[in-house]
């Protein structure tokens, strides 16, 4: 490289050009500055890079993976040592934490709690004011929302679905 043409770049694209000469893949959010507490957890708001959208809330970059289409939006939160992956969703006013994973192209919205040792995937949905936690399974294209609590043991795939003011716990399996 012509090393006038380097000394003539200003700040900004020096920075730019050694991003794009540099081994570490692209960024896909970066932090706003904005911290919110929920319990003894401190959450920071998320922005993504490419459009500058702002999302939700997560605890660090473990939570919300830079690869894929995954995203957290509006007051959502993601925090312990709960990831979100894949092309999955969370927003809406939903929460997951624990050891909770969401991936594929799973969504939790509204104002759902995920927990624990729970793991939402596929094209699996869990939304409205639904709870889930323990060993909870949900995948294939099923649904828990309205004021369903899910568990214990349980595992709910295909077209499985889950909804009202039903309470499924212990070990149990629908489709």
């Amino acid at each position: 490289m012509d090393c006038d043409f380097i000394r003539n770049l200003t700040k900004e694209q020096k920075a730019e050009l050694l991003k794009l000469l540099s081994d570490e893949p692209a960024k896909k959010y970066e932090f706003t500055g904005k911290t919110i507490r929920h319990y003894h957890y401190t959450l920071r708001q998320i922005r993504r890079i490419s459009d500058g959208v702002v999302g939700g809330y997560i605890e660090s970059e473990e939570n919300l993976s830079q690869e894929g289409n995954c995203w957290v939006a509006g007051s959502a939160q993601v925090y312990s040592d709960a990831r979100v992956y894949g092309d999955a969703r969370v927003y809406g006013n939903a929460w997951v934490c624990g050891r909770a994973q969401v991936y594929g192209n799973a969504q939790v919205s509204g104002k759902a709690q995920v927990y624990g040792d729970v793991q939402i995937y596929g094209d699996a949905q869990v939304y409205d004011d639904a709870r889930v936690s323990g060993t909870v399974l949900v995948c294939g294209n099923a649904e828990v929302f309205g004021r369903a609590r899910v568990y214990g043991d349980v595992l709910i795939h295909n077209t499985g679905s889950v909804s009202g003011n039903i309470r499924i716990c212990g070990k149990a399996s629908s489709e």
